[in-house]
């Protein structure tokens, strides 16, 4: 197998990174390498910016705004979208419900949603996650009951990300007690403004408010947002995860992670020297580099192998990608904290004179604030999408044949 770039294929990524270069706001390009987190106006000003050139949605159909690039070049994008860095358009919308809708929705659903989506216009959460259904996602006991011309729904999701900004969740439902778990499930899509919804803050380890509990109280849906049929959603929601674990692979991420990581330990001191020469941090560095290399060339892999791939079947080597991918973000985290020594342990807010009255002046480099926060809010990565140890499960039995 040739993995190597045709000239046409390195063409596209100086147009790409040509494009970033000139059209990402200069404000939001210094956040994202710093490593705070955009905020939901950085991220819709960029989606919108992307839009505007039709590159929001690239791994979409052409009729629906996509790009019609093979997925050499999508990779391509999304690699250098993560190494610049720039903001990725809303996860939720344009790589997990959006290619949901165009793959099984009715033409009346890809009409009103897709647009808008691809545009920003509605904010997307993901209902999936349950008290008790992590996981064992097929457990979930949100009910939704049929009633005339509506589902009656009532339940509650748990860890929702940036819930508290959506316009719109998709939910996977169980809507057959009767039947083998993975059967009786449904995929609809909720108005977050239906009576009945209430989201309430859960503050992660690092003192941010990113994710929620969603409670559902006999809030009524129409039938007409039922993706597809009725107890199919268990398909569907594998559709979506084979998709979501590639992209938390995040090789372009780890890139840009790893090239700060050898600016600021150039920079910083121990003793005499930097300590980028201090020889077990080089070694520590350079073992994290190759294991991303060889991360690298497993996506390209499972990129080149797409094209033969059934159209719409998600491939098991996505979870193999969630696993390295996960573990070789954590472990650039780890390494930054080495970089930052004791100058991690004071915790400041990050937008300083905010509400809650921070005005003291940072305690070490600019640059030291958001490295133990971003630390502990990324042992996250080898749970969400599916927990690492559910993807090893997923391997032996897709791949190995166990």
């Amino acid at each position: 197998m040739d993995l190597r770039f045709t000239p046409e294929e390195r063409a596209f990524r100086q147009e790409v990174r040509g494009f970033f270069e000139q059209n990402l706001p200069k404000d939001i390009h210094a956040k994202m390498i710093d490593g705070r987190h955009p905020s939901k106006d950085d991220i819709v000003t960029w989606q919108k910016i992307l839009n505007k050139q039709g590159w929001a949605v690239p791994n979409w159909p052409v009729e629906w705004g996509g790009t019609g690039w093979d997925p050499v070049r999508q990779y391509i994008f999304l690699d250098e979208l993560q190494s610049f860095p720039a903001p990725s358009p809303l996860q939720f919308g344009v790589y997990m419900v959006g290619p949901v809708i165009a793959q099984f929705g009715n033409e009346a659903q890809k009409k009103h949603f897709l647009p808008r989506i691809a545009n920003l216009d509605d904010w997307w959460c993901q209902g999936f996650s349950e008290p008790g259904s992590g996981s064992d996602l097929a457990s979930l006991k949100t009910r939704a009951v049929r009633d005339g011309d509506h589902y009656v729904v009532n339940g509650q999701k748990t860890w929702t990300t940036l819930g508290q900004y959506a316009d719109w969740i998709f939910c996977l439902v169980r809507t057959d007690a009767t039947v083998k778990k993975q059967e009786g499930i449904s995929f609809l899509l909720i108005d977050m403004k239906t009576p009945g919804i209430t989201v309430r803050p859960i503050q992660t380890i690092d003192g941010g408010h990113e994710v929620n509990e969603v409670f559902f109280d006999d809030v009524r849906v129409p039938v007409e947002n039922l993706v597809g049929q009725e107890n199919k959603g268990w398909d569907y929601a594998k559709f979506l995860l084979g998709n979501e674990r590639t992209n938390i692979a995040r090789v372009g991420v780890s890139k840009q992670r790893l090239r700060r990581l050898r600016e600021l330990a150039a920079l910083e001191r121990v003793g005499d020297a930097p300590i980028l020469e201090n020889p077990r941090f080089a070694e520590k560095l350079a073992a994290l580099e190759i294991e991303l290399k060889a991360l690298e060339m497993t996506q390209l892999r499972v990129v080149a192998a797409e094209r033969k791939r059934e159209k719409g079947k998600p491939d098991p080597a996505s979870s193999i990608l969630k696993i390295k991918g996960s573990e070789i973000q954590q472990a650039t985290t780890e390494l930054l904290m080495e970089v930052v020594g004791p100058f991690a342990l004071p915790y400041a807010p990050e937008d300083e004179g905010d509400e809650h009255g921070h005005n003291e002046p940072p305690v070490g480099p600019d640059w030291a604030a958001p490295v133990a926060p971003t630390y502990f809010n990324w042992r996250k990565i080898s749970i969400y999408g599916g927990s690492n140890e559910i993807q090893k499960n997923i391997i032996a039995k897709a791949i190995l044949g166990l």
